[in-house]
């Protein structure tokens, strides 16, 4: 379908519908790596929004992993729609790298529903990302040299990852057949891998999850893929996406954002083993912090109110942490009292509350802000009014730092919004050195 007659340039090669907020940033900058000038928007965008933007490649961040599906799905064909409407000539859908999701979806209802609309035979699924440790061989995940039911996903609080067979996994999802294209069969080339997608869409096997133990996998799989209506994954593959599709990024451009300012916070909501290490990394370098249990929270005792004015009182130089993250049990103890749900809703209102408080606080802003965790960079966001981000340099492989805009274009500040199991060790230490 044509794009409306608006001032866009004729540029937008892909469209990205992103299942939570860190994902769409992963994602994103994993494009700019790969040369794309990339915005990312918070929600489905208005006409209004569209118009304005510049880009080789625009993501539609949604929070649809842990909603019911068939909401999931109305809320992705609307952003489809959007994206086709403004020349999107590919759609890419966007989920975690280790498969995040429960036996009832959501990826794939929302991927069975795109596929459907956009007329696609079969649907490639490519969750890997090698550089971070996620791999996938005859079907099963690892989480490096673990299968993916043995690691710290097994504990996740929304979505646990019971079972590494993905290809057992997803079929519990969808209504089409579901099978796995091998490595073998990458490693003979883009026609071999052609071939067997065709020949096992021909039988009937419409969902295929495709094994990537290295990055030279993607490379194939871009080639084989590039031309299909639809891809689903992780943001492995959308570095060699992107090299492929050409996009207009010079060596530089677009990744450096205006000059940073104000206070340093970091908000941690996620519950992963890598969050968690992160932490303990940042307070034993001395770095001051604070948790927030959601238990005192429920009681009303003012914890939150307590919290922005010890982070007020903290010194400007350096960042400071405002946690909600804890071991497993801890996580499980808060769960028993207060509910699973409540209590992750809890704690993501504390927290987006107190970025609200600190972001006005007219006095000493904070402009300079890393959230961990999904769900609780989604509370944050909306929060913020966040409409767009325009994604700048890489922190670490699928973490970039971004320039937040509201409705207006107008900036406010700087943001990186990192996936809970994300980022090295000292990724709270040292995340905000490289925006210096």
């Amino acid at each position: 379908m044509a794009p409306p007659d608006t001032d866009l340039d004729a540029g937008l090669i892909l469209g990205v519908i992103a299942d939570d907020f860190t994902g769409a940033t992963d994602i994103g900058s994993m494009l700019v790596r790969g040369g794309m000038r990339v915005v990312q928007t918070v929600g489905t965008p208005s006409s209004e929004m569209m118009a304005t933007i510049d880009a080789d490649a625009v993501i539609i961040a949604l929070k649809i992993r842990s909603i019911a599906a068939n909401e999931a799905i109305q809320q992705s064909l609307e952003s489809c729609r959007v994206l086709q409407e403004y020349g999107a000539q590919h759609i890419y859908f966007k989920y975690c790298s280790t498969f995040d999701s429960t036996p009832d979806g959501n990826i794939g209802p929302v991927a069975e529903a795109l596929a459907d609309h956009l007329g696609a035979a079969f649907i490639p699924y490519v969750p890997s990302l090698p550089e971070n440790g996620r791999t996938v061989f005859n079907g099963h995940m690892f989480i490096f040299d673990k299968l993916l039911n043995e690691s710290p996903m097994r504990n996740h609080p929304l979505n646990p990852m019971t079972d590494a067979n993905l290809v057992r996994w997803l079929d519990q999802q969808t209504k089409g057949g579901v099978d796995f294209l091998p490595l073998a069969v990458i490693e003979k080339g883009a026609a071999a891998v052609t071939a067997h997608c065709a020949a096992l869409a021909d039988g009937g096997q419409r969902h295929i999850i495709a094994d990537t133990v290295r990055d030279a996998n993607f490379a194939v799989m871009a080639e084989a893929f590039l031309e299909c209506p639809l891809i689903t994954g992780g943001s492995g593959l959308a570095t060699a996406l992107a090299r492929l599709h050409g996009g207009t990024l010079g060596p530089n451009d677009a990744r450096i954002l205006t000059a940073a300012k104000g206070r340093k916070l970091i908000l941690a909501g996620s519950a992963s083993a890598m969050t968690l290490i992160q932490i303990d990394d940042f307070i034993a370098k001395g770095g001051p912090a604070k948790r927030l249990e959601p238990r005192e929270i429920a009681k009303g005792t003012g914890l939150v109110k307590a919290t922005i004015d010890w982070a007020n009182a903290q010194s400007t130089d350096r960042p400071v942490l405002i946690y909600g993250s804890g071991a497993p049990e801890q996580v499980r103890a808060a769960q028993a009292e207060l509910g699973r749900e409540n209590a992750g809703k809890i704690l993501e209102q504390a927290l987006s509350d107190i970025a609200f408080a600190l972001h006005d606080d007219t006095s000493q802003p904070t402009r300079q802000l890393i959230v961990a965790g999904g769900e609780t960079s989604g509370a944050v966001v909306a929060a913020l009014g966040v409409k767009a981000l325009r994604i700048g340099p890489e922190i670490d492989p699928g973490v970039p730092w971004t320039e937040a805009q509201d409705e207006h274009g107008d900036s406010l500040g700087h943001l990186a919004l990192k996936s809970g199991n994300f980022g090295a060790a000292d990724f709270f230490t040292r995340s905000f050195d490289i925006l210096e």
